[in-house]
């Protein structure tokens, strides 16, 4: 790959800075000015509606941050991820989640070999795994039918597959619950396991690698709890052949370590691989949402995968000044690098969508927090967001106070549906009506404020006028769509995939790879065997180091 151009340099850069110090933002004006700004500003992508309209965007922006994208060369390197170049120049790799949700028959040569196939030949065999469990012809060792599996991974191998579990809830098998362990706290395995059933029981172990550390640590203590339930119920014998059908029953991989498969106990047959081509926090379209499919069936599946392509089509084709993804990341650099904002708040107004900030903040904190460029030269601007949010009314009694009145410039993200999954009604009104009230009562507010001369006309005292003022202002993008369904859910994740990438492009950053979290994965290793080691082992350490341990090894001990 070429190097980045810096985009600090670029003629559309010193225009937004020129734009940044004349642009008087005055949303109450530019809303009376121009009454076809809504519709100026709202375009569609697949089957979302998305309102640009009440952000810091007028045609000059808009035209600027367009000509930004053409002078770093986004289309270029767009279009380079999508036939397979390789992007990741720091792990030498492809960058083909997109690949992940390309129809059977498509051809995208890498290599000289057809991903595509690869794919494909890979989510036959989940959809077959996937029907055998959900009618119960696949059970368990006693041949009961499977009724929770239990997803064992981190990172993008748990995050993607909990939210899609979680927020495609309404579409799931009625007989089969899925459960997520990631965290090596031993509540966590004690938590989703001491109330199951060892024979209805099926594990899934995602780790590409089969050798990361919670997930196998967790992994082995799944098997030891499955063995001793199974022994205690008398469900199994002792024997190692006993022992051994019921880990070929009960634990699937998603993996493509197929010695380390082995070595744990698992079929092959129930080895479903994936890439070095799809990073973990773009993977759950992949073999690791196995959980996810199980949970809502092949034609959900198949309904979800086709959202993700409707929004790749979308950035693909689509040119910048219309282009949904691109816009919205352009507009996150704007403003991350002109206006100071250092986080970027997602509000879902469904409850299903709770774990969805979340998933964001892997997939953007862990894709753009980097200090580097793609040819190893230091960034030179600021580079990531900080993602975060809660669903619906839960946010606004929680942190909307700093949205409304502080003093920072934080970018919010509303998601609402025009159709709930389930219509319930409250004194003959239709509750979720009145939940959606709330998204265009919130943004109108953070749009638009309140003056003082308002307030003082609603009798307030005049000592508390400025408690009540609403600056307005706020800038904030509304998206809609007209059910979460799992067509629109795939929408949603590809449309912050390609926003990533949109910002990631700007900054000349490598989104791909994730050196970041190595290094206290490596220190955790060495510093694991000092926990139960002599005093002397500790004088390798810093002193902070040294004495936490020694606190916490007296704390162990009972002496604090």
């Amino acid at each position: 790959m070429n190097s980045p151009v810096d985009p600090t340099s670029t003629p559309a850069w010193a225009e937004l800075e020129n734009l940044h110090r004349s642009l008087d933002v005055d949303f109450r004006k530019w809303f009376a000015e121009e009454p076809n700004r809504a519709q100026q500003f709202t375009l569609r992508a697949g089957d979302l509606t998305v309102d640009l309209s009440r952000n810091y965007l007028n045609q000059q922006v808009r035209d600027t941050l367009v000509s930004l994208a053409a002078q770093v060369d986004l289309a270029g390197r767009r279009d380079a991820m999508f036939r397979g170049d390789r992007i990741n120049t720091t792990e030498d790799r492809s960058v083909l989640h997109v690949a992940l949700r390309l129809p059977k028959g498509a051809e995208l040569d890498v290599d000289g070999v057809n991903v595509v196939d690869q794919v494909h030949e890979v989510l036959d065999r989940e959809i077959s795994f996937t029907e055998a469990v959900r009618s119960g012809e696949r059970g368990g060792v006693t041949g009961k039918p499977i009724t929770t599996v239990v997803n064992i991974g981190i990172g993008g191998s748990d995050l993607g597959p909990v939210m899609v579990y979680e927020a495609l809830k309404p579409y799931k098998h009625d007989r089969i619950e899925c459960r997520f362990i990631s965290n090596i706290d031993p509540a966590d395995m004690y938590e989703k396991t001491h109330d199951l059933d060892a024979e209805t029981t099926l594990f899934i172990v995602a780790s590409k690698t089969f050798t990361t550390l919670e997930t196998m640590t967790n992994a082995r203590m799944a098997k030891n709890w499955l063995i001793n339930s199974l022994q205690s119920s008398g469900a199994i014998d002792g024997t190692a052949d006993s022992r051994a059908r019921a880990i070929k029953r009960h634990f699937v991989a998603v993996s493509t370590n197929a010695e380390k498969v082995s070595e744990f106990g698992i079929d092959h047959a129930n080895m479903f691989g994936f890439w070095d081509w799809v990073g973990g926090r773009y993977s759950v379209d992949s073999a690791v949402g196995l959980s996810a499919l199980i949970a809502i069936g092949p034609d959900n599946w198949q309904d979800f995968l086709e959202g993700f392509l409707a929004i790749d089509k979308h950035f693909m084709i689509t040119p910048i000044a219309e282009n949904v993804p691109a816009l919205m990341g352009l507009l996150n650099v704007f403003y991350s690098n002109f206006y100071n904002a250092q986080s970027h708040v997602v509000l879902p107004y469904s409850q299903y969508l709770h774990r969805f900030p979340a998933y964001l903040q892997q997939l953007t904190m862990e894709s753009n927090g980097k200090s580097t460029r793609w040819d190893a030269s230091p960034v030179t601007t600021e580079t990531g967001e900080i993602f975060w949010g809660e669903p619906g009314t839960n946010g606004q009694h929680a942190f909307y106070q700093l949205l409304h009145q502080g003093t920072r410039v934080i970018p919010a993200d509303f998601i609402g549906f025009a159709r709930p999954a389930h219509a319930l009604t409250e004194a003959g009104a239709d509750v979720h009506d009145l939940f959606m009230s709330n998204f265009f009562a919130q943004t109108q507010a953070l749009a638009f404020g309140k003056t003082a001369d308002e307030v003082r006309a609603e009798g307030t005292p005049e000592p508390l006028v400025p408690a009540r003022v609403f600056s307005g202002n706020r800038p904030t993008t509304s998206i809609l769509a007209p059910e979460l369904s799992p067509r629109i859910l795939g929408e949603l994740i590809a449309l912050y995939e390609h926003i990533t990438f949109t910002e990631g492009a700007v900054w000349g950053i490598d989104s791909f790879d994730q050196w970041g979290v190595e290094l206290g994965k490596t220190l955790a290793k060495n510093i694991a065997p000092l926990l139960t080691a002599g005093d002397e082992a500790l004088m390798s350490q810093d002193s902070s180091t040294m004495s936490l341990i020694r606190a916490y090894k007296a704390m162990r001990a009972g002496n604090r």
